[in-house]
């Protein structure tokens, strides 16, 4: 009995022995269990957040494409390369514009009306330029034309006014007509022909006067107001003026303002202020054309 005693005693140890080995095993097979289910719930959550965020970016369905993947051999390294590629342009590209497409529709809109626009003004351009082109052409023309009568006229004038010499108007520049100045060039009797600008205040006068006659005579005006003309002639450019003016008066009437008494002499009709009592203006109107009858 002592021996069989002894000899469970012994057995039991072992037992107990056994025991405790066990469940140490049973705890680290516990340990390792629950981090196995912690990775699988973590890899859960990841799938899940994966493949919502794949339908949202990409709106690709990750169940359905994975009952139609086929296992096969990759080179995983030229894939995270070109993965790494495709992120980087993603992150230039910047934030997706969801409106984007709206915002083409309506950028070509503009864009289409903008086009229309540009082409009328282009075509209303082109138009224009044809008209100035006629209008510069027929301005020439014209002018040309009015130049050399006035030209014509000034020439005879001025001989009246100055009893000989010669003038001449002439175009700064020939090969701009509607552009260029105009040179008005003088000779009076016993001078040098020169510039306007180089005469004597009496020539100026007289030899603007004959410019201004010829455009009269080019194209006559149904009157013309004539203020101080006669101030810096003497008295035999006076008369000459005088009859320059009654060349005219069969197509143009003239109101003269003069102090000349020779100027006075050929009018028609005469007006004037005068102030017999002080501070008190009397207009004065004298008709002389039945004293020149008499």
């Amino acid at each position: 009995m002592r021996k069989e005693r002894e000899e469970v005693r012994i057995r039991g140890e072992r037992l107990g022995q056994s025991v405790k080995e066990s469940r140490s095993a049973l705890e680290a097979l516990d340990a390792r269990l629950h981090e196995c289910q912690m990775a699988m719930t973590e890899t859960k959550v990841h799938r899940d957040e994966l493949v919502t965020r794949v339908q949202a970016d990409l709106s690709i369905s990750l169940s359905e494409r994975y009952e139609e993947y086929e296992h096969s051999d990759q080179d995983w390294e030229a894939v995270e390369t070109e993965i790494g590629e495709l992120r980087g342009k993603i992150a230039r590209l910047g934030n997706v514009n969801l409106d984007a497409i709206t915002e083409l529709e309506e950028l070509e809109q503009r864009h289409g009306f903008l086009t229309e626009q540009r082409d009328d003004l282009t075509t209303s351009h082109r138009q224009l330029e044809q008209l100035i082109e006629k209008l510069n052409v027929e301005s020439i023309k014209r002018f040309t034309q009015t130049f050399e009568e006035i030209r014509e006229h000034f020439r005879t004038l001025f001989r009246k006014l100055f009893g000989g010499g010669r003038a001449d108007i002439i175009l700064e520049d020939p090969s701009d007509i509607l552009e260029c100045g105009i040179e008005i060039l003088a000779q009076p009797p016993g001078k040098e022909l020169q510039s306007i600008t180089l005469m004597s205040g009496g020539e100026k006068t007289m030899t603007a006067i004959a410019l201004l006659m010829s455009i009269f005579r080019t194209r006559p005006a149904p009157f013309a107001i004539l203020d101080e003309v006669d101030a810096a002639l003497d008295e035999t450019n006076n008369e000459r003026f005088n009859k320059i003016i009654q060349e005219f008066l069969p197509t143009s009437q003239f109101i003269i303002v003069t102090h000349s008494k020779t100027t006075m002499g050929v009018a028609d009709r005469l007006y004037g202020v005068t102030m017999q009592e002080a501070g008190v203006s009397t207009l004065v109107g004298v008709q002389l054309t039945d004293t020149h009858v008499a």
